[in-house]
């Protein structure tokens, strides 16, 4: 069987989201439900889904807010508003703030089902185009690094140094698995030198990332920090 779909639900009415996640996840849906656009905002730094799934009022702010937020970062990442708000001005300013479906409560689950399969064949697997680790996120779709939402520049062994580091995240990798895989495997070989060097520079433009840990005798490794 396939691992299941992730999908971020953000809804503060606990009823209507355990409903919709106990749905979906007996259709190999993996449901997160959010409860403020705050923690929907957080999860999304943290996890790409495959999609999400948007209440138009949070206590915290509004929906729409967050489609645009979504829309400044992740461009193919799919959005679906789940909400009273029925009038054709609320549904066409979901659909010009980024949205991708817009359904009505109350609403059928088959029909959510139907309508969330629909625009996932049309926008393929948007979570596996990024990488992120913190606040740093790599499309690798366009091999663009953003960090803090601001795109920074790289040179091509600072690119592929951070993205060997990315695709391993949660591993320690060894300096010298890092120089055969970013340097030799292309027919570059250089020492230990060049990948301190290349580190230090990378650091310096992620502005001291503390997700980018130092192992020492051994390493580095990404991780997620709180």
């Amino acid at each position: 069987m396939a691992d299941p779909t992730d999908i971020y639900y953000i809804e503060d009415d606990q009823n209507i989201a355990y409903a919709v996640k106990e749905y979906l996840e007996q259709r190999n849906f993996r449901v997160t439900v959010c409860v403020t656009l705050a923690q929907a905002r957080q999860k999304l730094e943290e996890r790409i889904p495959a999609l999400v799934l948007l209440d138009w009022n949070m206590p915290d702010g509004r929906g729409d807010s967050l489609c645009r937020w979504i829309r400044g970062r992740w461009k193919e990442l799919p959005v679906l508003f789940l909400t009273v708000r029925a009038d054709s001005s609320d549904i066409v300013s979901g659909f010009r703030n980024g949205a991708d479906d817009y359904v009505v409560k109350p609403f059928e689950l088959e029909v959510l089902y139907a309508r969330i399969a629909a625009v996932l064949r049309r926008t393929g697997n948007a979570a596996g185009q990024y990488l992120s680790c913190g606040a740093i996120r790599i499309d690798q779709n366009r091999h663009v690094v953003f960090c803090h939402a601001k795109e920074i520049a790289l040179s091509p062994s600072e690119y592929q140094l951070l993205f060997f580091l990315m695709k391993n995240k949660g591993r320690t990798v060894t300096r010298e698995r890092i120089l055969e895989q970013v340097w030799d495997v292309n027919g570059n070989y250089v020492n230990n030198n060049t990948l301190t060097v290349t580190m230090k520079r990378l650091r310096d433009k992620l502005s001291q990332p503390a997700c980018l840990k130092t192992v020492r005798s051994v390493g580095y490794r990404m991780e997620d920090t709180l």
